[in-house]
């Protein structure tokens, strides 16, 4: 049987270490060690693991003198070309003197592996400041604003050795560290920046006339950003040019004053509707407009006038508690959670005939993030499928299913968040999530599953032909109601309610689905995906039963869903999932939401 596309299944930008196979994790947790220890070897102390993304890992350590510095490592799988990128990054970096840009302290190599040794911007990365506070202030928003249209600027200016504007190429929440105390933002992560080929008026840069007539013109020296961020003329390999970091400013300040993940939301939920003062909304929406003749002005304005915009002075509003849109339950755990979404039948978000354009790009950060999930799609999907994969940077368990008619959307959602604090940035993500499948005209059905990568059971075989055995011990787990919860027995969302998924590549035994239909009978919540590989089979699952009075029964047929993955043939996903309670929302279509802007007088409505 030929191989499925099993990069389908993941949304979220890396893996949980739980869903790697035992040898894959073991070899991930040694070389991470070893890092550690050869940092330790130069006289570091306090290392510790601070971020890792497509092309490397980065650590962090203090110096004998009590200096915080952090440390880049390649992953030592990539081709040689990639780790020799990080010595590229160096040179870029080397290149930027502003007090916003944590400075260059070496580049070596220890044992064959290339270290980039940075200073550390003290405070959080915006991403992370995103996901615990939701939506940030207008007032912090222009101020993050005025930082980065300083640096904008500076970037511009045609000095150094080269003698040209940098590109960073990559400017987006999680590539800014934020110091609270000070409310000042780094620009770090300069692994995609390049020398501009371009100035922001389209004109070429080049130091010389031999230089104007080589080829190094007529192709691109630009290199992918986060395509979450990056505007339309990087991703599709125009000229470099500093317009690039004016669409990536664009989008990481869309983002963080609407509380998503990505630019894409912008047509369904603008930056007019998001409480910024108008001046600053209008430009915000102009440099996300599908023209690009709107963006350059717009982008010109930013420039200009943010200087002025920045001092004005503003003061932060009392703001209602937001009410989610669809039930969002708090059940504090004292289990660690890793959680992982899992979403089917997206082929029907998938433009009409729209060429896919980008199949011949060959870059990590494309296949990993956007090929496999939002090709062919338009702006609002994509930011429809980023918004249920922020869901998943919370700890939450549970499932949603969303059906769109010719009437409006209905929803259903078990969303189980347990972490109370975190719950108003969680619910202004569930709501983004709301709003913006309102905007989504077409019909159809998309279901997501949200489980604990801790909780999934892994088994290893010698290869395709040899079956699947469980180890002696191993369950399913599963959470049991204190008392029986009630239902309306005319329920939705039954594993069976909609047939098989045409996104779906594993056939089940029969054995696996009569265990699964007997469940169906047994009041509870739940899913389990099953994902099968050449050597490797993960069994994710979430379950609560509601019924204790049949908990033998329960726990009997989960025993024997796992008593016959033995039977498992091909290679594949399968997924099962099952709702409670019929409790469907209707929401009415909304193409976009309606204007609110910061007061022209704020202190008129603030008490006092």
């Amino acid at each position: 049987m030929t191989q499925a596309p099993l990069q389908q299944f993941y949304i979220p930008e890396e893996q949980s270490v739980y869903l790697l196979s035992q040898d894959d994790a073991r070899k991930l947790r040694a070389w991470v060690a070893l890092c550690q220890e050869q940092l330790e070897q130069l006289g570091y102390r306090d290392i510790e693991l601070v971020g890792k993304g497509a092309y490397g890992f980065v650590f962090a350590g203090i110096t004998g003198i009590g200096d915080e510095y952090v440390f880049k490592f390649t992953r030592v799988n990539l081709p040689q070309h990639l780790q020799d990128r990080l010595e590229e990054e160096a040179f870029m970096l080397e290149q930027v003197e502003h007090p916003r840009v944590p400075r260059l302290v070496a580049y070596q190599r220890v044992r064959h592996q290339s270290i980039l040794v940075m200073e550390r911007a003290p405070g959080l990365n915006l991403e992370e400041v995103s996901l615990r506070e939701g939506r940030l202030s207008p007032r912090l928003i222009v101020r993050i604003a005025g930082q980065l249209a300083d640096i904008l600027a500076a970037l511009r200016q045609e000095r150094g050795p080269a003698g040209k504007p940098i590109v960073h190429g990559d400017i987006k929440p999680s590539n800014l560290v934020f110091d609270s105390q000070n409310e000042t933002a780094a620009l770090i992560d300069w692994g995609s920046s390049v020398f501009a080929q371009l100035d922001a008026n389209q004109q070429f840069v080049a130091t010389n006339v031999m230089e104007l007539m080589s080829d190094n013109l007529q192709q691109t020296n630009a290199r992918l950003g986060d395509v979450y961020f990056i505007g339309e003329e990087q991703l599709n390999g125009a000229l470099s040019s500093p317009r690039f970091d004016e669409q990536g400013v664009a989008g990481t300040l869309y983002a963080l004053a609407s509380a998503q993940s990505c630019r894409f939301g912008h047509q369904a939920i603008p930056a007019s509707s998001l409480g910024l003062p108008v001046e600053f909304a209008r430009m915000l929406d102009g440099m996300l407009d599908p023209d690009p003749r709107q963006r350059r002005r717009a982008g010109d304005h930013f420039i200009r006038e943010m200087p002025r915009l920045a001092r004005t002075v503003m003061i932060d509003l009392p703001e209602p508690t937001e009410a989610p849109l669809v039930p969002v339950w708090t059940r504090p755990s004292g289990r660690e959670i890793d959680t992982v979404v899992y979403s089917s039948r997206k082929s029907f978000l998938r433009e009409e005939g729209v060429a896919e354009t980008l199949n011949d790009v060959n870059d990590v950060q494309l296949d990993r993030y956007y090929k496999n999930f939002m090709q062919g799609m338009g702006e609002t999907e994509k930011a429809f499928l980023a918004a249920v994969s922020r869901l998943g940077r919370y700890p939450v368990v549970g499932g949603l299913a969303v059906r769109w008619e010719s009437d409006g959307v209905y929803i259903d959602t078990t969303l189980n968040l347990h972490d109370p604090t975190l719950k108003p940035a969680f619910v202004a993500a569930v709501n983004n999530m709301v709003n913006l499948a309102r905007a989504i005209y077409r019909q159809g059905i998309f279901k997501s599953c949200l489980f604990n990568a801790r909780d999934t059971l892994h088994l290893e075989r010698e290869g395709a032909d040899r079956p699947f055995v469980p180890e002696p011990g191993m369950q399913l787990h599963y959470e049991v109601s204190a008392v029986p919860e009630l239902e309306d027995h005319t329920r939705l969302h039954s594993y069976f309610e909609d047939g098989p998924d045409p996104e779906e590549f594993l056939v089940l035994p029969e054995t696996i689905i009569i265990s699964l239909e007997a469940l169906n009978e047994i009041h509870h919540t739940g899913m389990i995906i099953f994902e099968a590989l050449p050597n490797h089979l993960k069994i994710h699952s979430y379950y609560r039963l509601l019924d204790p009075s049949r908990e033998d029964e329960f726990r009997r047929r989960l025993e024997a869903i796992l008593d016959a993955v033995g039977l498992i043939e091909g290679l594949g996903v399968s997924g099962f999932m099952k709702m409670p309670y019929k409790d469907t929302r209707l929401f009415p279509h909304v193409e976009c939401q309606p204007e609110r802007f910061y007061p022209r007088n704020p202190r008129q409505i603030t008490p006092g």
